[in-house]
């Protein structure tokens, strides 16, 4: 493989980033949502409920800001808090899926569909070259993701 052809496939993959944050972007304004906060309701759908720690760890975001973003939710109704029933010290988040399918499905219907038919239209050995990558470059993102948090840095005076 060439080093050109290398750097093609990176500028592409960045711009498909790119992209693709903008996408989000503009599906939160229009769900009246600021910044990535949909994606992370997402996270609870496929989920189901979770303490808002494991909200934390699965998002990479700090409890503070997990906190704020459940009171967000909440007020919306497209979560509740419930005590674990088997230990009352753990609350649990538990999402609204009916309502938040209803609030953000029409965003994503035509995308989804349009996304289908895309990967339709490769061969089954091209699905499972895309399918290899994504894995791939998924385990490469967590790697990264992990070094990068275990790394002291001046910014954060070593502090996580």
């Amino acid at each position: 493989m060439t080093d050109n052809l290398i750097i093609q496939v990176r500028k592409l993959s960045q711009h498909y980033a790119y992209t693709s944050i903008k996408m989000h972007e503009t599906v939160a304004r229009k769900a009246g949502f600021s910044g990535t906060d949909h994606k992370y309701l997402g996270f609870l759908l496929q989920k189901g409920e979770m303490t808002a720690g494991e909200l934390a760890e699965l998002t990479g975001l700090s409890t503070g800001a997990v906190t704020g973003l459940i009171d967000r939710f909440e007020n919306k109704d497209l979560v509740n808090r419930q005590f674990d029933k088997t230990d009352r010290r753990k609350v649990l988040i538990v999402p609204n899926s009916e309502k938040i399918t209803a609030l953000l499905s029409p965003f994503y219907k035509d995308f989804q569909t349009a996304t289908e038919k895309i990967i339709g239209s490769f061969s089954v050995d091209e699905i499972k070259t895309i399918e290899a990558f994504f894995l791939k470059a998924l385990d490469l993102m967590e790697k990264t993701t992990e070094s990068i948090s275990e790394t002291k840095t001046p910014a954060t005076n070593g502090k996580h």
